[in-house]
């Protein structure tokens, strides 16, 4: 038996010369890859970088690649070089980009004040009911210069508002709210690159009162706006609220009548991203509206000799995507499925390959360079690489010769198959590619999502969408009821399929995220194995499950929210919250991210705004939420049975004796650090806070 020998240096630089080789032409593929690293990189500095200094970076950089590509042709070094200089671009446009849309933010504690403005748009309900995205015009007391541009109201009931109405009321408002845990997901900052200078909920009813006519950029979203609510509400009269809340959120984008239970479902069965419009739904509707042109076309032979039928249809869907982006109200997800529909339809258009990874590349850094903060979105994240890992299983995927003069059935039995092996294929490679991102930032992982997809994506694709399309479009001459009653049919043997798979035996498991640099890894690890043509694709498998098998980190004890006003503490894999029904929304998150279960409130003994552990609490913490200042006898009481005491409000003016050896929290702590995370250490109490980590940038004033 011959005996097997390690290769040479010289075969293996000779192996890494050839691989190089391979993917000399594939080098565009990586530029939107290092644009979004640079535009991510940007926001999650710690400091706002100036201009001088990513001038410098990038100039430096642009020179550097240039000497190389001089020097040695598309080489190693040069190629390198030119991805160095689209980071550090993407760096720029991110500066560039909050500089565009900076706008002024309320400070401070929430207060009441009384606001005139106009409702923009019914904006997707909260846990605390529906909300309206208002543009002020006066509130309170503030100056001009210091009024917010939008702010996004809670109300009890929608009633008869539309976007376009002025009105006044009072409302209890302040800045956009902070990360619920330190790490978590930071609300303030997609607020800032909205708009959103203000969030709270009114007090009373809402006034229609009379205003001077609003710009008219802003007359143009609102007339858009009510155009978008005047059909949802048709939609949801002819429909009904069962079918009708679904069937309003795929086509309008608008959420107020999904229920809480439809949501659930949904998102434990894995189905979860057909309620929001993205590339699934442009890509229906274009793909309809292009397969109905050209077929109508080809009808017509004297016509179909005569045009290029496939370029009429491409305009025909790319109007067809126009307009629904029109009706959806443009929201972010929207918007890139449909700037990436634009490329696919214009590639036609000018004789080129439809569906490629060329064509995605580019479609990604038109979307990067007009919203660089889409780097950090979970939901762009998802989208491009799903549509990545597709469009390179199509290009892997093999194509079988036609045979001639096949029976008919034999016919359909390959062509059943064919597209069951398609759909399997499709909906498992985007499950993988998505995995990773939704395990790190929605800490959900639908165990029966393959099998759920599989079984919704007909209806989704050949009846759900194509009917809602023509109905909606037929509503203005009163003609749509017919097609909206058939794609009603579809959706409730959708959410028949939701609550079926919701209901199964371990339909969810909760994940808690890795380190923040794994989802980096499994990203650079999926494109790899996306974009790479040879052997070494495969070092992109284990870095693409950097997520899913990285160790993780030690659980904290302790979580308290932002303002102090709530906690929990860890239980084994469950957590405790000290107070089960204030800030329930933040205590949940975290406790996702941490990978753990609600569980029952046990071991503190609570009286009306105070809790204190017993001898059975998992955890030695006691927890004020009263805003006055406690006296020195209460804090000394609170001490005397707790390592931690947590106040919302401010301490006594002298500490007792007897919380010398405690940890003692109180409102300038919090006002300071914002949430925290404690960890129990042999030598004390560790503490994480939230703020620190996201440094001092615009949006975390």
């Amino acid at each position: 038996m011959a005996l097997r020998t390690r290769p040479s240096p010289t075969k293996i630089v000779a192996w890494l010369r050839a691989e190089l080789a391979v993917n000399r032409e594939r080098w565009m593929l990586w530029s939107p890859v290092a644009f979004g690293l640079g535009a991510a990189g940007y926001l999650e500095l710690r400091f706002e970088p100036s201009w001088m200094l990513l001038s410098a970076m990038f100039g430096v950089l642009a020179v550097a690649a240039r000497v190389a590509d001089r020097r040695s042709s598309r080489g190693g070094v040069s190629v390198v070089l030119i991805l160095c200089v689209l980071s550090s671009a993407g760096l720029l446009a991110g500066k560039l980009r909050n500089g565009l849309v900076s706008a002024p933010v309320l400070a401070g504690e929430r207060t009441v004040m009384t606001v005139d403005g106009f409702v923009v748009d019914v904006a997707s309900p909260g846990v605390g009911g529906p909300r309206l995205l208002i543009a002020p015009v006066q509130m309170g007391g503030l100056a001009p210069a210091a009024t917010p541009k939008r702010v996004r109201v809670t109300i009890d009931d929608l009633g008869g508002i539309a976007p376009g109405a002025a009105i006044r009321f009072r409302a209890m408002l302040g800045p956009p709210p902070q990360p619920a845990a330190p790490g978590a997901y930071d609300f303030a900052r997609d607020a800032w690159f909205g708009g959103v200078g203000g969030v709270g909920f009114s007090i009373g009813r809402l006034a229609p009162i009379n205003l001077q006519t609003p710009p008219a950029r802003l007359s143009v979203t609102m007339a858009v706006n009510a155009f978008r609510w005047r059909l949802a509400r048709r939609i949801l009269s002819d429909m009904g609220p069962e079918s009708g809340g679904v069937a309003v959120a795929m086509v309008t984008g608008h959420e107020a009548w999904i229920t809480p239970e439809q949501t659930e479902a949904m998102r434990a069965s894995g189905l979860a991203h057909i309620l929001s419009i993205s590339g699934l739904h442009m890509a229906i509707v274009g793909g309809f509206v292009f397969a109905a042109a050209r077929l109508a076309i080809a009808a017509w032979p004297w016509f179909a000799l005569r045009v290029p039928g496939k370029k009429i249809a491409a305009v025909a869907g790319l109007a067809a995507v126009a307009v629904y982006l029109l009706i959806s109200g443009a929201p972010p997800p929207a918007l890139r499925a449909a700037i990436t529909f634009a490329v696919a339809f214009g590639a036609i258009l000018f004789d080129r390959q439809a569906i490629s990874l060329h064509g995605l590349a580019v479609a990604a850094l038109l979307i990067l360079l007009a919203q660089p903060e889409s780097a950090g979105a979970p939901g762009f994240q998802m989208s491009f690489a799903a549509t990545a890992a597709l469009v390179a299983l199509a290009e892997a995927w093999p194509r079988p010769v036609r045979e001639i003069a096949v029976p008919w059935p034999i016919r359909v039995v390959q062509a059943a198959s064919g597209w069951l092996a398609i759909s399997i294929g499709a909906s498992l490679v985007a499950g993988l590619a998505t995995g990773p991102f939704a395990m790190q930032h929605f800490n959900r992982v639908a165990m029966w999502g393959l099998p759920a997809n599989l079984i919704v994506s007909p209806l989704s694709s050949f009846v759900i969408m194509p009917f809602l399309a023509i109905g909606a479009a037929l509503e203005g001459v009163g003609w749509g009821r017919p097609f909206l009653a058939v794609a009603g049919w579809g959706i409730e043997g959708m959410l028949a399929v939701a609550r079926g798979f919701a209901s199964a035996a371990g339909a969810q498991q909760l994940v808690a995220s890795a380190p923040a640099f794994t989802l980096v890894m499994a990203f650079l690890g999926l494109m790899l194995l996306c974009l790479w043509r040879g052997r070494l694709r495969w070092l992109g498998a284990p870095l693409a499950l950097s997520v899913a098998l990285w160790p993780r980190p030690p659980l904290p004890d302790v979580w308290i929210a932002p303002d102090g006003s709530t906690a929990a503490v860890r239980r084994g894999a469950e957590a405790v919250l000290l107070r089960p029904d204030a800030r329930r929304f933040g205590a949940e998150l975290w406790a996702r991210r941490r990978g753990l279960e609600i569980g029952a409130a046990e071991g503190f003994d609570c009286v009306r705004y105070a809790c204190a552990p017993t001898t059975a609490a998992p955890a030695s913490v006691a927890l004020s939420w009263g805003r006055k200042p406690l006296t020195g006898a209460d804090l000394a009481a609170l001490c005397g049975r707790a390592e931690v005491v947590v106040l919302r409000g401010a301490g006594p003016m002298v500490t007792p004796a007897a919380c010398g050896r405690r940890v003692v929290l109180t409102e300038a702590d919090f006002a300071a650090g914002g949430a925290a995370e404690l960890y129990r250490r042999p030598d004390g109490w560790w503490i994480v806070w939230a703020q620190p980590l996201r440094g001092n940038r615009a949006w975390s004033q």
